[in-house]
């Protein structure tokens, strides 16, 4: 299959790596933290999965020379690729990445833009902005965005969509998080602004989109797991495991807007509901404070229950919000819902969290309570 190329530019620290790895779906991209940058030279990433390479720059660093750097790399590889027999490697489309934290689009930045892709005269460009946690910041940094390309009349033209984009859940504390945001709809569009022959069928980025979703639901489901044993682990009694609420009001929110399912407060409490307060969660409360051979203090005990009900819950979460997604149920069958919340806490979910407890036995010794719910929780998803 021909692929297209996507080239990804930015300043360095504005979260490149991080963005390709969301979109790959695996960790393939070094990511770090701080200005100075990871990509150290262009490279290339692929997936059998997605209709186009992504073809990593050099961040435009602070100084000129590591400027001056970063473009000649871009410059380099455009007129490689201008060459008879190197087609197939020709920028289709550019990601142009700029931090959503950031108050200001700097003029240099897009000069350095301008500078790096002057080859291509009609190249088709998303501006791609980052680290976009605060949702009221949104619009105005869209906006800033827009009168950026409109002062650059070189380019102007060439700027096709601004897609704000969380690459991975931002928390605030415990309880409070900005959700994956972005990564799909970029996916989407850019395969669209890709030349007709290059472009992937709609059934199979439909395909490849309903994997990046289930990817980035269970990376939720995963970190809200790992944050429900902190505050589940109180000194009180938790047997209704209604100190959860909000966490889990959050994780069913942020599930069912990866799946573009409307907002139903009424909905989403009655899978609460379900999942905290049935006789069933009750059953794995009382099914696990009690394992032979290992002795937990009230506070583990606590944490890792509390756990494994906000794994089980967003289990089943990403399973109904899916099935609604693809048009073979609705949200308003509630019986049906019950039932698939219900069936995670059957007498099985509780014999594999006992099993997934006991052969984590050197875990439980070093007390590590994250470490714990981290191990089972990849134990249940796998």
């Amino acid at each position: 299959m021909k692929r297209g190329n996507v080239l990804v530019i930015g300043n360095s620290g504005v979260g490149k790596s991080t963005l390709i790895n969301a979109v790959l779906g695996e960790k393939k991209a070094i990511t770090g933290k701080g200005t100075r940058g990871t990509t150290s030279e262009l490279t290339i990433y692929e997936s059998n999965e997605i209709p186009f390479r992504i073809i990593d720059s050099v961040g435009f660093e602070p100084s000129l020379l590591k400027a001056r750097q970063a473009i000649g790399a871009v410059k380099k590889w455009s007129k490689e690729s201008s060459k008879e027999g190197k087609e197939d490697t020709q920028i289709n489309a550019i990601w142009f990445c700029v931090d959503g934290t950031a108050s200001k689009l700097f003029i240099k930045t897009i000069k350095d833009l301008c500078d790096a892709i002057k080859i291509w005269k009609s190249i088709p460009i998303i501006t791609v902005i980052t680290k976009s946690y605060s949702i009221p910041e949104r619009n105005d940094n869209i906006e800033m965005v827009k009168e950026a390309f409109t002062k650059t009349k070189k380019i102007s033209s060439n700027l096709r969509e601004i897609i704000p984009v969380v690459a991975e859940a931002y928390f605030i504390n415990d309880s409070t998080f900005a959700p994956p945001e972005g990564i799909t709809r970029l996916i989407e569009t850019t395969n669209k602004l890709l030349p007709e022959g290059i472009r992937a069928a709609e059934e199979d980025i439909s395909s490849f989109i309903l994997k990046r979703k289930r990817v980035l639901a269970h990376g939720i489901v995963i970190s809200l797991t790992s944050a429900g044993t902190a505050v589940g682990a109180v000194p009180i009694p938790m047997p209704d495991a209604t100190i959860l609420a909000t966490l889990e009001l959050s994780m069913v929110t942020a599930l069912s807007n990866i799946y573009k399912i409307p907002k139903d407060e009424n909905l989403f409490h009655n899978m609460i509901e379900i999942g905290t307060v049935s006789t069933a969660a009750k059953g794995l409360i009382n099914a696990l404070k009690t394992i032979p051979g290992i002795n937990l203090t009230a506070a583990m005990l606590n944490g890792i229950i509390a756990g494994l009900i906000i794994l089980a819950l967003g289990e089943s979460s990403i399973y109904v919000f899916e099935q609604i997604y693809l048009g073979n149920k609705s949200a308003s069958d509630l019986d049906w819902i019950k039932k698939i919340i219900e069936s995670k806490f059957s007498i099985e979910y509780i014999e594999k969290a006992k099993q997934a407890i006991e052969s984590s036995k050197d875990i439980l010794e070093g007390k590590d309570i994250k470490g714990i719910i981290l191990e089972i929780s990849k134990k249940f998803i796998d």
